[in-house]
């Protein structure tokens, strides 16, 4: 190996957050709070790759504007 040759290092959390952008649209449209369980269950639905679906799972339940959900998700937000 050549001494200018290193590994590939990808950041650790290289999550495309297309789909959940995606979702987050199509849900939020003429809404303006959400459950995290409905959010949970239509991302299921959606199937979003599992990395997006654990970071669904781990929010609190409660409801959630969808600026407040898109911070605590990583996403760029509806």
């Amino acid at each position: 190996m050549r001494a200018d040759t290193e590994p590939d290092a990808e950041p650790a959390d290289e999550t495309d957050t297309r789909p959940l952008d995606d979702l987050l649209d199509e849900i939020y449209h003429g809404q303006e709070r959400i459950s995290q369980a409905d959010i949970y269950r239509r991302a299921v639905a959606a199937e979003l790759p599992a990395a997006l679906l654990t970071r669904i799972a781990a929010l609190p339940e409660g409801e959630y504007a969808v600026d407040e959900v898109a911070d605590l998700l990583g996403s760029s937000g509806a």
